[in-house]
């Protein structure tokens, strides 16, 4: 049971404290979630809505285990995971193989999406080819990458979210949507056609890295048991604004866009048209460059820390092997984006890969955050642990559809 976290906290206090929480926030929120959530919305209406609220609590539960264990370790999720194993070398090499090559491959196809969802932001205004622009950004990204701070970013991020929630939750209000159709879509169902979009929805918003960043991150923002009462408000306040925006966005395009065919930003910025009026297309270009650049920063950094926990590595630029992950993603990333494909098929199929890649690692976190030997009193509860099983199990029953039925496709 855990003790010594009474102390309380004005909301004052609790808003200065934030920070982790908000680099996840701003994670997840880039143009894979606007394009899913808008393409959703579009194609479905309202039917998907209960997995925007599912992989809210998911990742509400999930990000606390990887705080939490953080905190009390002080260790991250990735060095953990090799401790389970480190007696049993060969099982240990598997476990670095499997999670380290989802959380990659995943990391590159995530950053292929983000890269091109900032650049379809510019081209949209400027009209150049989007596999021209995905290089100099990730030059850019780049340079950030190393002269830039976590602090700064936490400070950026914020703004962003701040502006998109303002913007999206108006737009939502000013359309109208039907209450009877939006509480129907609250129940779980999907859709003929809608498999993909559900594992889009899951992947886009509980990021396999993510889990891998908070725990590092939380770890090195907060040391002392007593923390976890700032660490968990931190965690509820921001995803819930992130699950706030991605319902938001899908709400107004399934009351504005029902039955169009998303292709571009210009289409997509039909359901601001309302609030935004002619502004509507400036609006959503910079929103995806903003979105996308924001989670295009944090991407290789993920990966490197998965990698360098895996690896044991030093977690920070100083460690050239960290330093060229996170160059090597960023090449792996422009490579994918500048291939041709249509972007926005492109940046669904990556949420879609991380909701595929999700269940192994959700196994992992449950694991390690249930074992008293690890975490002691501040171990998983059983109910903790029945969510944690929980979510495990449906994601890799969404997730294994979407492979069967995609193999299926492929097969004719």
């Amino acid at each position: 049971m855990e003790k010594n976290l009474q102390k309380t906290y004005t909301f004052k206090e609790k808003m200065k404290a934030m920070g982790p929480g908000i680099i996840i926030v701003g994670s997840f929120l880039g143009p894979g979630t606007v394009t899913t959530a808008t393409r959703t919305g579009a194609g479905f209406g309202y039917a998907l809505l209960w997995t925007v609220v599912f992989s809210v609590i998911a990742t509400i539960a999930l990000q606390e285990m990887s705080a939490r264990l953080g905190i009390i370790t002080q260790k991250g999720l990735a060095e953990h995971i090799t401790d389970i194993f480190e007696e049993q070398p060969i099982m240990k090499t598997i476990a670095i193989l499997f999670v380290g090559g989802a959380i990659t491959l995943g990391g590159i196809a995530y950053m292929s999406g983000d890269l091109l969802g900032t650049s379809l932001g510019i081209s949209n205004l400027t009209g150049i080819p989007t596999n021209y622009i995905a290089p100099a950004i990730g030059v850019i990204i780049l340079i950030l990458l190393n002269v830039g701070t976590v602090k700064w970013l936490e400070k950026i991020l914020g703004v962003l979210v701040a502006t998109m929630v303002t913007v999206f939750v108006i737009t939502m209000v000013v359309v109208k949507p039907d209450m009877g159709e939006l509480l129907t879509g609250l129940i779980p169902s999907v859709p003929e056609g809608a498999l993909m979009n559900c594992v889009a929805l899951i992947g886009t918003t509980i990021v396999p890295y993510n889990l891998f960043i908070h725990c590092t991150n939380a770890k090195n923002h907060w040391n002392k048991p007593e923390d976890l009462v700032l660490s968990r408000w931190d965690t509820y306040f921001s995803i819930i604004v992130g699950g706030i925006i991605t319902a938001a966005v899908m709400i107004t395009a399934a009351t504005v866009m029902r039955g169009m065919t998303v292709n571009s930003a210009a289409d997509m910025a039909v359901q601001l048209e309302p609030t935004l009026g002619a502004f509507a297309n400036i609006f959503m270009s910079v929103g995806l460059f903003a979105a996308g650049f924001s989670s295009a920063v944090i991407t290789p950094l993920g990966v490197s820390y998965v990698l360098g926990g895996l690896l044991g590595w030093k977690l920070d630029k100083s460690d050239k092997r960290f330093f060229y992950t996170n160059i090597g993603i960023l090449l792996l990333g422009i490579f994918g984006s500048a291939t041709g494909f249509n972007p926005l098929t492109i940046i669904i199929m990556a949420q879609a890969l991380n909701g595929i890649f999700l269940p192994v690692v959700v196994v992992f976190l449950v694991y390690v955050t249930c074992s008293k030997k690890v975490l002691g009193e501040y171990a998983n509860s059983m109910w903790i642990n029945l969510v944690g099983i929980a979510i495990s199990v449906i994601t890799l029953v969404i997730g294994g559809s979407s492979v069967i039925s995609v193999f299926k496709s492929l097969m004719g």
